[in-house]
């Protein structure tokens, strides 16, 4: 693997994407301060700076040392964030909020060990993709299908302990990671595409199965862990059914968004909708009321600029384990950001999952700043970019 000799040879344009997107989360939390204010004594904004100013840290930390040393410690840092995940069914101060188990309390703040686990699962994919890549002798079929169970292997557990929380959200982010890192770990296109093709028919027969038989379904889901993703499905299907209940959120969400029009109403404009947790999952309606079409454009223009920088990335990297890495970033990134907008606009359920960057939240917005590390980690030590500015 070709590696600049200068060790810190820094992608501006990524900081400069990083940055205003901090600034843009920092002037929407401050625009819902006044709001929040009644229920919590919390200053979102602040406590947003203080982040970003350790993510910085953290970013620094990351490229200090060369990328390929985290694949020394991988199985390390595995089985580390399997036992974190799973701690929070046992240990004393594991925490328990909006009816899932999710968080450990510290006494200073809380930690939520499924944002980790998502780097820590990009990073163990990562290896043993490149690892059964490198001792493979003759490609075919039976060669593909054990790197898919090599894969699922690895990514089953994280994944059940996230799902049981009950965390959905999480579960299919980390699905999804995996998903954007077997697309191009070189296994055959018709592997996947009947991967694909059964997937589809699983969602498909479940919301066949909705439509037909829906007090069935609901009867049979109020026994289970997934008694709250239907009620997301019945709020997204038919927010007036319930104005008051499951679909206050996003009738409230969509009527935000609405009022910004075109210009918004301006970031010291306190006269904001009431939205239930606007502060972080639902943080794109206060950007599209309060800097309207055009501010909410900035915001998807520069997701979009992230996600190419790092495309860049990973195709200009001649490291395999490098390029995986940054297709496990660009999965997880990618996944988020069009879940929470398309949630936001209805165009999907709700999920509960925080938009990247923007957010409130520490241990979502030092994951991501941990995957940017990497990032950047990688893209210091090409010798030549593709497509380079």
């Amino acid at each position: 693997m070709e590696k600049d000799n200068k060790r810190f040879n820094i992608d501006y344009i990524l900081i400069f994407i990083i940055l205003a997107l901090g600034a843009i989360s920092v002037i929407s939390l401050y625009t819902v301060q006044d709001i929040l204010l009644t229920d919590s004594d919390t200053i979102f904004y602040k406590q947003q700076i203080q982040w970003y100013i350790l993510g910085f840290i953290v970013i620094g930390a990351m490229m200090f040392f060369d990328y390929d040393n985290y694949r020394k410690v991988t199985w390390i840092l595995y089985v580390i964030g399997l036992f974190a995940l799973a701690g929070v069914y046992f240990l004393p101060f594991a925490l328990e909020l909006n009816n899932a188990r999710g968080w450990y309390d510290l006494g200073v703040g809380t930690v939520q060990p499924a944002e980790f686990m998502k780097i820590i699962l990009i990073l163990t994919v990562a290896h043993v993709i490149t690892t059964h890549n490198e001792k493979r002798l003759k490609p075919g079929f039976k060669d593909d299908v054990w790197l898919l169970a090599k894969v699922g292997l690895v990514t089953l557990p994280p994944v059940l302990i996230v799902f049981g929380m009950p965390d959905v959200g999480s579960a299919v982010v980390l699905t999804c990671i995996v998903a954007f890192m077997i697309l191009v770990s070189g296994i055959r296109w018709r592997i996947l595409l009947v991967i694909t093709g059964l997937v589809g028919l699983i969602i498909g027969a479940f919301i066949g199965l909705y439509f037909l038989f829906p007090d069935f379904v609901q009867n049979y889901l109020n026994d289970t862990i997934f008694s709250h993703v239907f009620e997301r499905l019945e709020a997204w299907f038919d927010p007036q059914q319930n104005v008051q209940g499951s679909g206050y959120q996003i009738n409230n969400t969509l009527l935000a968004i609405g009022s910004g029009q075109l210009f918004g109403k301006g970031f010291d404009n306190f006269d904001v909708t009431n939205i239930p947790v606007r502060e972080s999952d639902m943080i794109f309606s206060v950007i599209g009321e309060q800097f309207g079409f055009v501010g909410s454009s900035i915001v998807i223009i520069l997701f979009f600029f992230l996600i190419y920088r790092i495309i860049q990335t990973a195709l200009a990297c001649k490291d395999p384990f490098g390029s995986y890495i940054c297709a496990g970033v660009v999965g997880m990134i990618t996944y988020q950001v069009i879940q929470n907008i398309g949630m936001s606009l209805k165009l999907l359920p709700i999920s509960g999952l925080p938009l990247p960057f923007i957010s409130a939240g520490g241990s979502s917005l030092i994951a991501y700043m941990m995957a940017i590390g990497l990032i950047l980690n990688i893209r210091s030590r090409i010798r030549s970019y593709m497509f380079d500015d």
